[in-house]
């Protein structure tokens, strides 16, 4: 197959994996009045508080303040809602893989030769992801220093709009079966809660199938004080001092709209009065140093002017590596979505999807590596059993928590819409390569559990399965002689994202305890880039849930 064959493929398998987190949406979707294409704005206006990205954060972040003083979001993609159908369970592969300029992901690939996606719409990554919902571990809220009772009220705000039970049908069932019998337990049953063993969770997918993101929560603003500009990019915030010598402060944005006119926002002369970032931890990060904000030698080569040397932006990014296994099933399977989860004692989060609606352009690809791996065993399967409309099978992933392997981001250009250079250096530390071969160990052991034997070809070892994923092209990494035999190998040369990447605006570096950009007046963080580690199994609670 051509490499760019060969890529599509890779895009559409880590979409199936991605497809492990999350379910639901409304019968109809909203109606925003405050929401404009940006061509629309004036010339200059005036706010209380600007926020630059309506994402995860940023949308029940701006409903929350619109309560007591006038909002701008300024985001730099679309609206969901113009399709409401496009982000249902049934299109998650269509939207997440859509090539089209104005596509809800902007792929790209790190330096480390993985394959990954940065939001571009109203309401972020909760509109494309797979829709898991599940808390923050306890330890997550107190070393943010966060209120407990504000932290459970928020996460309640945020359930009562968009959140549902997660369903469990034949396949999950099977999967969360498997992981009581290889020994993750115990069974927690229903919880949105982050405990050690195998729960259910929820969802933001209703039992229709249809999602609902964090632009939902946009319901509980106030229209009359909130206006939100789509296709809105911003190319840096305007810093100034007002005498020499002073802490630069936070005046202003100027943004482009889709037709590249550039307006301006300001401020209004209230003491309270902030411009946020919440454009990700991509996003957020890049800005900062657009702005002049970040190592001086990186923004001095790119002639941005240094307004502050600040050499930690940037720096400490990571991001959560995947692996696991395709499993052709004899039997049929339902379409599913993250549902549960098995919450490891080594700190591994083995997640399960199936029934993925793949399109028939890549059938072919597919069964001719399956071929190809079964032509080596003695199975006797009929592959178009299992392409037919959609994959019969699933998959079974695990995800490292932490991790503790960092990496760094850095400009190769002034372009907002570029995606700068971003390295997570997988599994650079000898812990992390260590959780996942547990990681993969206890997946094995659910593949060959008793409790998911029914959805196994009994002829297709687990070896058998290695061997499969081995051979795609799941990313630009090398693959070695041993990749399907050693499992620190098969670690190393498999790995995929789990779109949980963060850090590089981290407290106590970049911002305060409050999340204020350390010597700027008039400047917050408020998104993933200000963490240490990924919180929960998935992040889109905690993230909805600190915006609010």
């Amino acid at each position: 197959m051509d490499h760019l064959g060969s890529r599509r493929f890779l895009k559409v398998f880590l979409v199936a994996v991605f497809a492990l987190h999350h379910f639901c949406h409304a019968d109809t979707a909203p109606y925003y009045s405050f929401v404009e294409e940006s061509t629309s704005a004036p010339p200059v206006s005036y706010y209380d508080y600007i926020i630059v990205g309506g994402g995860t954060a940023g949308c029940p972040l701006a409903a929350t303040l619109s309560e007591s003083a006038k909002v701008l979001i300024l985001e730099r993609g679309g609206s969901p809602y113009l399709n409401p159908s496009k982000t249902d369970k049934e299109n998650f592969f269509r939207t997440l893989l859509d090539p089209s300029p104005n596509s809800y992901a902007q792929a790209f690939v790190s330096e480390d030769g993985v394959y990954n996606h940065r939001a571009r719409v109203l309401g972020g990554g909760s509109v494309f992801n797979a829709g898991f919902y599940s808390h923050a571990e306890n330890d997550f809220i107190k070393k943010a220093g966060l209120d407990e009772a504000l932290v459970n009220d928020s996460y309640q705000w945020v359930e009562k709009k968009v959140v549902f039970k997660a369903p469990v049908l034949q396949w999950q069932s099977a999967v969360r079966d498997g992981l009581l019998e290889a020994g993750v337990l115990p069974f927690n049953g229903f919880t949105y809660d982050h405990i050690l063993g195998t729960k259910i969770g929820a969802t933001i997918f209703d039992m229709d199938g249809h999602r609902h993101s964090a632009a939902d929560l946009l319901e509980y603003a106030d229209p009359k004080k909130i206006k939100v500009y789509l296709h809105a990019t911003v190319p840096k915030i305007m810093l100034t001092k007002e005498i020499i010598g002073s802490r630069p402060r936070a005046e202003g944005v100027i943004f482009e709209d889709a037709l590249g006119v550039r307006h301006t926002a300001f401020l209004t002369k209230d003491s309270e009065s902030e411009i946020i970032l919440s454009a990700g931890t991509i996003g957020s990060t890049q800005l900062l140093m657009l702005s002049g904000i970040g190592p001086a030698h990186q923004l001095e080569a790119l002639g941005i002017e240094v307004v502050i040397d600040q050499p930690m932006v940037g720096q400490g990014m990571a991001d959560n590596p995947l692996n696991g296994l395709f499993i052709p099933s004899p039997l049929p399977v339902e379409l599913s979505l993250v549902s549960l989860v098995g919450i490891t004692q080594f700190g591994n989060y083995i997640e399960a999807g199936s029934g993925l609606n793949l399109a028939p352009s890549w059938f072919q690809w597919i069964s001719k590596n399956l071929v190809t791996i079964l032509n080596q065993t003695e199975a006797k399967v009929n592959i178009g059993s299992f392409l037919d409309a959609r994959l019969k099978g699933g998959i079974i992933i695990e995800k490292v928590n932490g991790p503790f392997s960092k990496g760094h981001l850095e400009l190769w250009s002034t372009n907002p819409n570029d995606t700068p250079k971003v390295r997570f250096n997988y599994f650079q530390a000898p812990e992390d390569l260590r959780k996942c071969v547990q990681g993969m160990e206890t997946l094995i052991n659910v593949v060959n559990s008793k409790a998911f034997s029914k959805f196994r070809y009994q002829t297709i070892s687990t070896q058998d399965l290695l061997n499969l994923v081995a051979a795609l092209p799941l990313n630009l990494r090398p693959r070695h002689l041993n990749t399907a035999i050693s499992l620190e190998q098969y670690c190393i040369d498999t790995v995929m994202t789990m779109w949980h990447y963060h850090g590089g605006c981290h407290v106590g570096k970049v911002v305060d305890q409050d999340l204020r950009v350390l010597g700027v007046n008039g400047l917050r963080v408020i998104d993933s880039s200000t963490f240490n580690f990924s919180p929960g199994t998935n992040p889109q609670a905690t993230v909805m849930m600190l915006g609010r």
